[in-house]
């Protein structure tokens, strides 16, 4: 790509078609999300350690009822959660398509010793297994997939569960009609995520409200040469409606919205909420 195709962009993509999801399973782009993963001073890829130890304690109390439960964790990420679950006495199993996230998440199972397992692969192709107590996919994941997609999974996981079993989401908070707007910002960039060298990084979000898809774009631009990288995905919202017909149409029951993953408002992770439904 070059400066050209930027100007010349669909100012109206079509949602997926200019990209699936930032390309977390890109060996290079894996790493440095690793990176950020692990990093202590933001909670913008993983939460920070002591943040994560607060919500691995309320879902083991408050989901989990503090029982010896089999997990299935999807968008694992490093395994910080799973981990932490596993370390608490349950039965783990992590699946994210970052092989550098799977490759330290299963390094720190083995230091900790503890039963938890973790496969590379897209959660929507992975086998989810059967007999579980809990499946969970947190940090607003559940929006980036096509409505189709995202359905799926929440009747696979009522199928995966035992009954009585939980489905645990962090989603995107439900939206209101008309609520999101377009947006487009641009910031320099010294390494990190979007890689090595200066770089100018522009980004624009784009709103379609009668299907109520954000699609959402980031061009880099080389200091040095000007070529241009696009990522690109999109990202379905809904109301709390749409969530609770999700889930019940899927067999799930006593379905609870939460405000954060530690059961109180957290003002740092605005646009999020927690969504629990029993099986």
């Amino acid at each position: 790509m070059n400066l050209r195709d930027i100007v010349e962009r669909n100012p109206e993509p079509e949602p997926w078609v200019e990209g699936e999801k930032i390309p977390w399973n890109d060996p290079e782009w894996s790493e440095r999300m690793l990176a950020e993963h692990l990093c202590q001073t933001h909670d913008a890829a993983s939460r920070r350690k002591d943040k994560i130890e607060k919500h691995v304690a309320w879902i083991h109390r408050e989901v989990l009822a503090g029982r010896r439960s089999a997990v299935l964790d999807l968008g694992c990420g490093p395994g910080l959660y799973s981990v932490g679950l596993a370390q608490l006495g349950h039965r783990c199993r992590g699946v994210d398509f970052s092989p550098a996230s799977i490759r330290y998440a299963k390094k720190r199972a083995k230091e900790k010793r503890v039963d938890c397992a973790f496969e590379l692969a897209d959660m929507r192709e992975a086998s989810f297994g059967s007999d579980l107590d809990l499946v969970m996919l947190i940090y607003g994941e559940f929006n980036v997939f096509r409505k189709e997609e995202a359905i799926r999974m929440v009747e696979r996981a009522a199928e995966a569960l035992r009954h009585g079993g939980t489905l645990l989401l962090e989603p995107n908070e439900p939206l209101a009609a008309g609520e999101k707007k377009p947006r487009r910002e641009w910031w320099t960039a010294t390494g990190g995520l979007f890689g090595h060298g200066r770089r100018l990084v522009l980004f624009e979000s784009t709103w379609n409200a009668e299907s109520r898809i954000s699609t959402e774009r980031y061009y880099t631009v080389d200091a040095g040469s000007c070529s241009v990288r696009k990522m690109a995905q999109s990202v379905q919202e809904y109301s709390e409606e749409e969530y609770r017909r999700i889930f019940l149409a899927a067999g799930f029951r006593a379905v609870e919205f939460h405000p954060s993953l530690s059961g109180r408002v957290d003002p740092a992770q605005k646009g999020l909420c927690v969504i629990t439904a029993r099986k």
